[in-house]
């Protein structure tokens, strides 16, 4: 579809009383508090692993209830080579960098899974953004690096990037570097600091960074085998590292009740140690706080397994998203497998209570169809407002692994979906009238992965 008529959206209201003069906002209850809510939605769309001769998109999707066109796919920005695998990504500029005058949150940073390819998009047009840069894998390979992942803005306007892999596909992984006019500055950890990398998350007043671990690409793109996990193939340590030294500090291995740690949140505000691991395959959160100098982690919300008729053992919720409410209060997170979407108050960060959940999709989900479409796979990518009041998800967790687990998700493709929340009461309900139908569009069905909002969100924005 075309925006040609959408009402122009431009990025000048990124600050507003703030009083700094960068991007973002000067402190998360800010950005609570002076956000506009949300009216345009940045989502990943892919192609990898379906009939479809088509290459991945950025999808903008309207999201404003007062437009005519709320819900629906109005743009898209396909890139120009198939076989990216759009997965996550990222601003060039955030709250991190509120002190660079003259810096914007512009451009988004879109990375290719399994090309190692990584596209510059410029959103000055918010509705009808545009691709003006790439990076070819040959430039990520000459810093024997690939499989690029999470991306984060990080001080003075630069741009970090988790890689999964050495140029090969196979261990170990790493970080690369850009700068402010996305040039690959190099690889900013030292060779061999790591072994396996995933997501990442910075508290640079704590001069402290946490990545994560999920596996070699050689491991997880063919699919998931059980047969790796027992042979140590996948991740199970959570690594702190002296955010300016860019050196491991501390690891610590979780063992059996953090296999396959992926997304790390810390508390947004910029004075804690708090944070919180989702450890998919063991379905569990895992609170990690400092103390003493050092950093220590424990399960504290364990879901359980559950049997199924298909299956020759039990299945895991597999929990593959996580986000932190932009105050604090709630944590919100995904059992893909399962079919459920949580969120559970964590006043006290060591002792989170269940406040309320949806039972939504996957293999044992209440509900299995909205607006009578067909919702196929769990919840996964998980994107919240900036005043905490609406949730929204995808339904594509990567494209090998949505054909072993969800194969109908190729032939029909995921959808968006949302929840209205009340903070005050601590309640969550399905939207009923919102869906996002990524299975209709002219191509073919296409999968829909991560989101991001043009003013910052609960998984991009970082304060000092």
């Amino acid at each position: 579809m075309s925006d040609a008529e959408q009402p122009a959206e431009t990025g000048t209201h990124e600050h507003h009383n703030h009083d700094h003069e960068g991007p973002g906002y000067a402190t998360p209850q800010a950005a609570i508090e002076e956000a506009e809510p949300e009216q345009t939605a940045y989502v990943m769309g892919l192609h990898v692993g379906q009939d479809v001769d088509a290459p991945d998109f950025l999808a903008v999707v309207d999201v404003d209830p007062d437009s005519d066109t709320y819900s629906e796919i109005i743009n898209r920005v396909k890139m120009p080579n198939k076989g990216d695998e759009l997965h996550h990504f990222g601003w060039n500029a955030c709250s991190s960098s509120c002190h660079m005058e003259g810096l914007e949150r512009r451009h988004l940073v879109i990375p290719g899974q399994r090309s190692s390819r990584i596209h510059i998009v410029d959103t000055k047009e918010r509705r009808d953004p545009e691709l003006t840069k790439v990076i070819e894998p040959e430039t990520v390979y000459d810093h024997d690096l690939s499989a690029p992942h999470t991306v984060h803005c990080i001080p003075d306007g630069e741009i970090l990037i988790s890689m999964l892999g050495d140029a090969d596909g196979d261990l170990p992984g790493g970080f690369l570097e850009l700068n402010d006019d996305f040039e690959v500055q190099g690889r900013w950890d030292p060779p061999g600091e790591i072994e396996m990398n995933y997501d990442y998350w910075y508290q640079p007043r704590q001069n402290v960074m946490l990545s994560t671990e999920w596996a070699a690409p050689k491991t997880y793109y063919p699919g998931f085998d059980l047969d790796d996990v027992e042979d140590g193939k996948y991740g199970q340590r959570l690594n702190f590292w002296d955010w300016e030294a860019g050196t491991v500090e501390q690891t610590i291995d979780l063992g059996e009740d953090g296999l396959i740690p992926l997304e790390a949140r810390f508390l947004h505000t910029p004075e804690s140690t708090h944070g919180y691991v989702g450890a998919a395959l063991s379905s569990n959160i895992i609170h990690f706080h400092e103390s003493d100098g050092e950093y220590h982690a424990e399960p504290v919300i364990e879901f359980d397994d559950r049997e199924h008729e298909g299956w020759d053992m039990p299945v895991p919720a597999l929990v593959t998203d996580i986000l932190i409410s932009m105050d604090d209060r709630y944590l919100f997170g995904s059992n893909w497998l399962h079919g459920e979407v949580w969120m559970y108050d964590i006043s006290d960060p060591s002792n989170p209570r269940k406040a309320d959940s949806i039972s939504i999709g996957g293999y044992f989900g209440d509900i299995q169809q909205v607006q009578g479409r067909d919702i196929v796979a769990g919840p996964q990518m998980l994107q919240l407002s900036l005043d905490g009041e609406r949730l929204y998800w995808t339904t594509s967790l990567f494209s090998s692994w949505d054909n072993q687990f969800f194969p109908e998700e190729a032939e029909q493709g995921s959808v968006m979906l949302k929840a209205d929340v009340d903070p005050r009461k601590g309640t969550m309900s399905l939207d009923r009238e919102f869906l996002v139908d990524f299975g209709d569009l002219p191509e073919g069905p296409a999968r829909a992965h991560e989101i991001r909002w043009p003013d910052g969100d609960c998984t991009s924005d970082v304060w000092q």
